[in-house]
């Protein structure tokens, strides 16, 4: 790609491009990316383009990546060639004639210029502007201040032009985006990387063709601002105040936008109600100006670039036209590591904490930004000073935090008086609490006088790195790290006082919000705060501050936590999406296991998956305490090493592996003596740790009931079940599916079921690749002496099985199965033949699902020669999307004619049509027939079919409850059921249609139940 990017096209001749290009039909313009790819079409001197770049891109795009390799001169010479090849005439003499007019205009000039002379007074107000924005930058970036003793890894190099250039010149399909946007945590360097961008543009190093001008739109900077209009907003970095709106608006493919810290803009709520706003000058609230230039509605061929932290991206994919999101991660785990070498100049000591904080999850996420490297370093180092016996097994994030607050403070220099502390600790409490509510992470002069915060604490603040001022906004100040911000707000709640942070309802009131949305939200800062909130309950923390702060913790705090969790008992806890694995961070957080235990008496269900080594570990410590759990369900994907002693090396010791002992403490929860449901699916174990689970499945004290063991892997150790199946009466649910079992573990787990140790009795086998052998071998050992009531065979080939092998040897007793499910099975009509035989056979089998498989006309008469059996005992059978027509249905009337004990019948999805209902109507009208529920979803019915209905409404005394939905039975057909149902004599209880003939009833239907009646409509 040519190294001179962007060229100068003036507006009247990039329109006229532009029009042509869009002029094209799609054919056409396939056609023309085409055409770029012939070196003889290029007339033979310009660079090709990349197809990977062409084929997915729309006109404006290509005229924009046009311009990336060729002068404006270049493109018309192109595009003319390309019209002249494809024999567009007109066009080719509109080209002709407007490359004519250019060149009168502008005179002869040399084909290889990159770019057109521009005029002395814009190449002056291009100079002054410049030359402002990198004052302006630099400014800003000698005012951030750092801590002394802070390592600054990294320097303006060659790899970073390359890497910011890559922002605006992605290697992707298509052009390069006109939006892009940096997301990623607090300080990991948006901010920083925006900047340069600005920067390396006013030195004319990076974008200095592409981009006539870049503004830097800081959003904390403007969010307070009066209204304004786009010029007035822009006219704001001129050196004279008067910015040549008319020639920003005459160019504005040639603007770039810099939008930082997007995360503190308020979304108006009624932004989608308002008229697209397309006017420079029209007096509007900044927040909706710059709402505007996101939606490209305001300058939409600008090019924009937006920094925001990543719990606001959702936000911003609602508003942005095709953006391209780019994560930036901050330190990587290289940086990390040589930070802490350089930071305590030992290697082996920083390896050592640095192995620490690994296994800290969260505090070593936390560690992408520089800041937080500096702090967890800072107190470490200040702590081993303080302390040679420190061990750093005990320190949790809190209490890191806690000592680094702790030791800045112990040393600051504070001109207050010990009265004055405690009020201005809980006004800056009070300050950061509220910041977090409203999202609010920069602090103007009125801000803090509103807090009553004195001028000596902020100085001492900013002093210790704690605050620090914001460098493009005159008396404002931010915390150095977001992290502060949020423990700080954490903090605030477990001091002494019931006034609240956002002056409405009292502390605990708050405080109980606060953990109902941090346990339902996935937001890291919210979560953080949760983190910090129970930490700080650990009592020798709260007793550090005390000494500290000279202001005391509130004693009622953890009571007001019982309390609120005394409410979780009433909430459907999975359903409402609590986040459990976070919850149980927490409580891990504390160390304090009394506390813990109480709080989790009331936790009765939970939901977690166990994939690294911090939900283990936390895991392990809540759901011991978890006594009155009585369902879990488990996803374990963390490696649990296989044997039970590991030897250190240091100290020469054998000695329990600890994760052995956390899934000891893991599975100690299945006998608590509550636990009646666990699901373990999509778990990877392998036989060592499978077998810990058995063996405490078969304890005497388990209570389990039903156990789900879906998606295992590998499937070989669900042979330990059979551990559990012997040595367990009360577990009477079993659900295999999606395992792909194979005849070693079928086999063992099939004969196990025979067995008079084994009580199950609800089996699931869906999805589980069974063979014919398998199949044949496991209605074998049903027939023989099995406790099972109902099987589930779902989604298994049985084409090939004789299912009449159910009947078993006539010298066996009969079958104790009363439910059956074969729905999606590959059975046809000889499957039917072998069904109906083990019908007449088993007298015991009630409810029989064969959804989706292709029985037909043929297979349906099979089954209705039991059917038809006055001693069949079946009462409900599901035969929905099974292939067959009204033919079928003449054959399930004639059997229902004789058979009194059929209850429930779903035939939905199959081509019955008006026919077919006609016939089932004749019998459902029957005094002796007991059918309650009929299904005819999606069965091609008409208008028509209505009245057979409406004479089996008024008549039918056991219709309870019909399903038409998925017909379309218009208007009319909808007001022939209505005239019967709302007759007396109509039983009908339920009736499902579709919405918008509802809504043609829903009136008359709300009399209706007015009046008593129990009919509803879905």
């Amino acid at each position: 790609m040519s190294s001179s990017a962007n060229i100068y096209v003036d507006n009247g001749s990039y329109n006229k491009l532009l029009s042509y290009l869009m002029g094209l039909d799609q054919p056409q313009l396939e056609e023309f990316k085409i055409c770029l790819q012939s070196s003889q079409l290029l007339l033979g001197n310009f660079q090709q383009i990349p197809w990977a770049n062409l084929k997915a891109i729309d006109p404006t795009n290509l005229l924009c990546l046009l311009s990336e390799y060729f002068s404006e001169r270049q493109i018309w010479e192109v595009t003319l060639s390309i019209f002249d090849n494809m024999n567009l005439t007109s066009q080719c003499t509109e080209v002709r004639a407007m490359m004519n007019e250019i060149a009168q205009t502008q005179g002869s000039q040399d084909p290889s210029q990159e770019e057109p002379e521009v005029p002395e007074e814009e190449k002056d107000h291009r100079r002054r502007y410049r030359e402002r924005m990198k004052a302006k930058i630099l400014t800003m970036w000698d005012n951030i201040p750092w801590p002394e003793d802070h390592i600054y890894l990294r320097n303006v190099t060659e790899k970073e032009h390359e890497g910011l250039k890559s922002l605006l010149y992605p290697n992707r399909t298509g052009a390069q985006p006109q939006t892009i946007v940096l997301e990623g945590l607090a300080g990991v360097g948006k901010t920083t990387l925006a900047m340069k961008v600005v920067l390396h543009w006013a030195e004319g190093f990076l974008f200095h063709q592409r981009f006539s001008y870049v503004f830097f739109i800081s959003c904390h900077k403007v969010r307070d601002m009066k209204d304004t209009t786009l010029a007035g907003l822009l006219s704001w970095d001129w050196p004279d105040s008067q910015a040549p709106i008319e020639a920003l608006m005459s160019r504005p493919e040639s603007l770039l936008f810099v939008i930082d810290g997007f995360e503190e803009m308020d979304v108006p709520s009624t932004l989608d109600e308002t008229p697209p706003c397309k006017d420079w000058y029209q007096q509007l609230p900044v927040n909706r100006i710059l709402f505007y230039l996101l939606k490209k509605e305001l300058v939409p061929l600008a090019t924009l670039l937006i920094t925001t932290k990543e719990y606001r991206t959702n936000d911003l994919k609602k508003l942005l036209l095709n953006p391209w999101f780019v994560q930036i991660v901050g330190f990587t785990e290289g940086d990390r590591e040589e930070y802490f070498i350089r930071y305590f100049g030992d290697q082996n000591k920083a390896k050592k904490i640095l192995h620490w904080v690994r296994k800290n999850e969260s505090l070593f996420h936390f560690c992408s930004a520089p800041m937080v490297c500096w702090t967890v370093c800072s107190c470490l180092k200040r702590q081993m000073a303080r302390n040679p016996h420190f061990q750093l097994s005990t320190q949790t994030t809190t209490s890191l935090y806690v000592y680094f607050f702790s030791s800045l403070l112990a040393t600051a220099e504070v001109s207050l008086s010990d009265q004055s502390w405690p009020d201005q600790w809980r006004a800056l409490c009070s300050l950061a609490a509220e910041g977090m509510w409203f999202w609010k992470f920069t602090f103007a002069k009125k801000d803090l006088k509103h807090r009553h915060l004195e001028a000596p604490v902020i100085g001492s603040l900013l002093r210790m790195n704690i605050l620090r001022k914001v460098s493009d906004c005159e008396d404002c100040v931010t915390f150095t790290h977001q992290s502060f911000q949020v423990f700080l707000g954490a903090m605030f709640y477990v001091l002494r006082g019931v006034r609240g942070s956002i002056g409405g309802p009292p502390k605990h009131q708050e405080m109980r919000v606060l953990l109902n949305d941090a346990l339902a939200d996935t937001n890291f800062y919210w979560n953080q705060m949760a983190l910090f909130f129970f930490g700080l309950l650990k009592r020798n923390l709260a007793e550090e501050l005390e000494d500290t702060l000279r202001c005391k913790m509130s004693h009622r705090t953890t009571d007001e936590l019982l309390e609120w969790a005394d409410e979780l008992e009433s909430y459907d806890l999975v359903s409402s999406c609590f986040e459990f694995l976070h919850f149980f961070e927490c409580l891990y957080e504390t160390r304090e296991e009394n506390f813990v235990r109480q709080i989790l008496s009331h936790l009765l269900e939970a939901d977690l998956d166990i994939f690294g080594s911090l939900q283990l570990q936390v895991s392990s410590f809540c759901l011991k305490h978890c006594q009155r759990l009585s369902k879990l369900r488990l996803s374990v994907s963390s490696a649990i090493p296989q044997t039970e002693l590991t030897f250190n090396l240091e100290t020469l010791e054998t000695r329990p592996h600890y994760k052995i002992r956390q899934w000891q403490d893991v599975c100690s929860v299945f006998s608590n003596g509550n636990l009646t449901e666990l699901d373990f699916s999509n778990s990877k174990l392998n036989a060592f740790s499978m077998k810990k689970l058995c063996y405490e499945l078969r304890n005497p004290r388990c209570k389990l009931q039903k156990l789900t063991c879906k998606s295992i892997t590998p499937v070989r150790i669900l042979k330990e079940l059979v551990l559990v199946l012997y040595g367990n009466h009360r577990l009477t649910h079993l659900n295999l599916s999606s395992n792909n079992l194979g005849i070693p573990v079928s086999t063992m787990i099939f004969k196990t079921l025979r067995h008079s140790a084994c009580n199950i009795q609800y089996l699931w086998l869906e999805s589980c690749g069974l063979t014919p052998l398998a199949c044949r071998h496991l209605f074998l050992e049903l027939s023989k002496n099995s406790s099972v009531r109902f099987l589930s065979l779902g989604d298994n080939d049985l084409s090939g099985v004789e299912v009449k092998s159910l009947q078993g040897p006539s010298e066996m007793p009969e079958s104790s199965l009363k439910e059956l499910s074969l729905w999606f099975c590959q059975l046809g009509t000889p499957s039917c033949k072998y069904l109906s035989d083990a019908l007449l056979k088993n007298k015991s089998l009630t409810h029989l699902n064969l959804r989706k498989n292709n029985l037909r006309d043929e297979g349906v008469k099979f089954l209705c020669k039991a059917l038809s059996r006055p001693d069949c005992s079946l009462q409900n059978l599901d035969l929905s999307d099974c292939s067959f027509t009204a033919e079928g249905c003449q054959e399930l009337a004639n059997a229902l004619q004789h058979n009194c004990n059929m209850k429930i019948l779903d035939i939905g999805s199959n081509d019955i049509q008006d026919d077919g209902v006609k016939h089932l109507c004749e019998v459902l009208k029957h005094p002796k027939c007991a059918l309650n529920t009929l299904g005819l979803e999606k069965c091609n019915l008409t208008p028509a079919c209505c009245q057979y209905l409406s004479s089996v409404l008024r008549s039918s005394k056991s219709l309870f409850n019909l399903n038409l939905l998925g017909n379309d039975l218009e208007p009319r057909g909808v007001s022939t059921l209505w005239k019967a149902l709302k007759k007396s004599t109509c039983k009908l209880q339920k009736l499902g249609l579709e919405k918008e003939l509802y809504n043609i009833v829903k009136g008359e239907l709300e009399e209706l139940q007015e009046r008593g009646s129990f009919l509803r409509v879905k």
